[in-house]
């Protein structure tokens, strides 16, 4: 079995500075053993990661549209950011990849896609994160565990994490898979496990962000 924590994120986003051998080395002392790296508009960590850990990486992209946040997951390159939703999802099919809405109906940090949107492009999601352990309202989580459940679509987890610490504070417990169909199979039989990261950690990512401005 596998214990996946499906959003991690890299130096190679924006506002986070943890090198990607500290992932791996954090990630083998905490037991996950199967990670998605999801950066801030760019999949370079990703496929720099996926061919240095001895486990699976899933090479995604956090990609910004006017509407928020959509994820690619199984990427061969970068999707620029700033693309309209209907563009952003085409560029993600056009490299055969899978549609993952990371924190849905999150209405504090306003990264997440709304409602509206959501139920505009319900029938082209693939997956939906369903706990991702930044959220800060519990009623996200369950308002994006009943969507998934309304349009019978696999709900994944993850940590968000932008420091060493938070990874692992969510993941999903999954068989094992070998490409992006198989994974969607395991993820529909996961269990997810998790807890809320202290509040705390938002000011990492915002002297990051700062560092990295400046």
């Amino acid at each position: 079995m596998l214990k996946a924590d499906l959003h991690i994120h890299s130096a190679y986003s924006m506002d986070c500075g943890t090198p990607l051998e500290k992932i791996i080395e954090r990630c083998l002392e905490v037991g996950i053993n199967c990670i998605a790296i999801a950066d801030h508009g760019t999949a370079e960590g990703a496929l720099k990661a996926k061919s240095m850990a001895p486990f699976p990486v899933i090479v995604a992209e956090e990609i910004l549209t006017p509407h928020g946040e959509i994820m690619g997951m199984f990427l061969n390159e970068t999707i620029p950011s700033g693309l309209s939703v209907d563009e952003t999802l085409a560029r993600i099919r056009q490299q055969g990849a899978l549609v993952c809405t990371p924190h849905p109906f999150d209405s504090v940090t306003r990264a997440g896609l709304n409602s509206r949107v959501l139920s505009q492009i319900a029938d082209q999601i693939d997956v939906v994160e369903v706990f991702n352990a930044r959220s800060p309202l519990h009623f996200t989580s369950k308002k994006s565990l009943a969507f998934a459940r309304k349009h019978n679509i696999p709900g994944s987890a993850g940590s968000d994490a932008h420091t060493l610490g938070e990874i692992g504070n969510a993941y999903v417990e999954m068989p094992e898979f070998e490409d992006k169909l198989s994974f969607l199979k395991s993820l529909a039989q996961g269990k997810i496990y998790g807890k809320r990261s202290s509040p705390l950690v938002h000011i990492a990512t915002t002297w990051n962000k700062l560092k990295k401005q400046f």
